[in-house]
């Protein structure tokens, strides 16, 4: 695939150049404490955000089963670029840039659809094959092989049923490495055989930066009773003699059910050692699988299986829950029963798209093999409460008296995508 076209930069701020200001805004902030609230709220960095974060590393876009017959589309707005995915009739998944050739209108023009053997633009019927190239152009009298056209394309890879996409000429080149890494862990979910039970996307009232932040802790997570139920809250490192009596019990319960549950994984042939990379790579990530609480067969109220086709190859449900970050967009949940991924985008510096996918087996059928309200209710609640967290936080953190304050050990993976965003745009405005 040819690159895409190189991408702007953003505008300077009141005549102050980018880069001096991204750079005056980096150096404001204290390590190991919450970020200023500029970096929420101002418009320039919010350009740059636009511009360095997400148009030129790889972002999760769509799982496979999104795309499950060829000719099925998908259109985004990853900032100012409207983009599409295309499942060609030979199974491949290309991307373009959603632009014609000849005034830009959007060519494909609903969030999702089928299309023919060709891609048509609705406004003066230029036509492209599914290589992206201009094969007519209407009414006119122009030559389309002559003129030599075909759509923008954008660079695609796929891991393990995952697509993700990256806008930029140059897309880091540190995705295959983790897709190496990430693999064997993700293969046996078997995400290509699944298809997708639910679809909900959130708008929440707040920047993608508190968006992320939230997702990356737990440290709030008394104010998730739902998901409490079959979640241990227990993460990094912890300092026994530190817990209260009923912590200590609970603590001690934890590791008794890790134990078994390891066990299990190492009879399944399942990796779950963790892999803490988020930071100190343009691709940063981390994995770490997880062991539930109750009966810990899955994210659901009772804590048992959502589904009873379970995914791939798999015969015992308590597997635990793989947990999947990607910087700088995207979380997942990987069971034995299905799959939940979650992919966010910008929509404005106050206002960040939450796209929730819950995947069960090809086979699966509702009413007879699973309930949607029990496969769903867990983060469909969760999500609605996280919601009214970041935006009480998008309104908290703009005003003048808001002050950063230190960030808890639980807070730990916040701390390393405060510092992964910093070393993306510090590389990228060679600061």
């Amino acid at each position: 695939m040819s690159a895409a076209a190189p991408l702007r930069d953003p505008p300077p701020l009141h005549g102050v150049p980018l880069r001096e200001h991204v750079g005056l805004l980096l150096d404001s902030r204290r390590r190991g404490y919450a970020l200023p609230g500029a970096f929420f709220r101002d418009e320039a960095l919010f350009a740059a955000d636009l511009e360095l974060i997400f148009g030129r590393h790889w972002l999760f876009v769509a799982s496979e089963p999104e795309l499950p017959e060829g000719g099925d589309y998908r259109t985004y707005d990853i900032g100012p670029y409207p983009i599409f995915l295309l499942r060609r009739d030979d199974g491949s998944i290309v991307a373009f840039h959603n632009t014609c050739r000849h005034r830009g209108t959007r060519i494909l023009q609903q969030p999702a659809g089928v299309v023919g053997a060709n891609l048509v633009c609705p406004y003066h019927r230029w036509v492209y094959d599914e290589a992206g190239r201009l094969i007519g152009c209407g009414a006119s009298e122009l030559s389309a092989p002559m003129m030599g056209l075909r759509l923008k394309p954008v660079h695609v890879k796929r891991l393990a049923g995952l697509i993700f996409v990256c806008l930029a000429t140059d897309p880091p080149e540190d995705f295959d490495a983790m897709a190496a890494q990430m693999e064997p862990y993700l293969a046996p979910h078997a995400v290509p055989r699944t298809r997708v039970a639910k679809q909900i996307d959130l708008i929440e009232q707040a920047n993608w930066k508190l968006t992320i932040e939230n997702n990356r802790e737990c440290f709030h997570c008394a104010g998730h009773p739902e998901l409490s139920r079959s979640l241990f809250d227990f993460f990094g490192e912890i300092h026994e003699e530190s817990l209260s009596a009923e912590e200590r019990a609970a603590y001690q319960c934890f590791q008794t059910a890790r134990q078994d549950a390891m066990a299990g994984w190492q009879r399944a042939g399942l990796p779950w050692q963790l892999i803490e990379k988020l930071h100190g790579r343009p691709t940063g990530f981390r994995t770490d699988r997880l062991v539930l609480n109750g009966a810990g067969e899955s994210m659901t109220l009772d804590t048992r299986s959502a589904s009873s086709r379970l995914l791939g190859k798999f015969t015992d449900a308590r597997l635990g829950s793989l947990h999947f970050h990607v910087q700088p967009n995207a979380w997942f949940h990987f069971l034995a029963d299905h799959v939940v991924t979650f992919a966010t985008l910008p929509l404005a510096a106050g206002r960040t798209l939450v796209r929730t996918t819950w995947l069960v087996d090809a086979e699966a059928q509702e009413g007879r093999d699973y309930d949607l309200d029990n496969l769903t209710r867990i983060w469909v609640e969760t999500n609605r409460q996280d919601a009214t967290l970041v935006e009480e936080a998008q309104r908290g953190v703009a005003s003048p008296a808001y002050e950063p304050g230190p960030l808890v050990a639980s807070e730990f993976m916040v701390g390393m995508f405060h510092s992964w965003y910093e070393e993306r745009l510090r590389a990228a405005l060679d600061l």
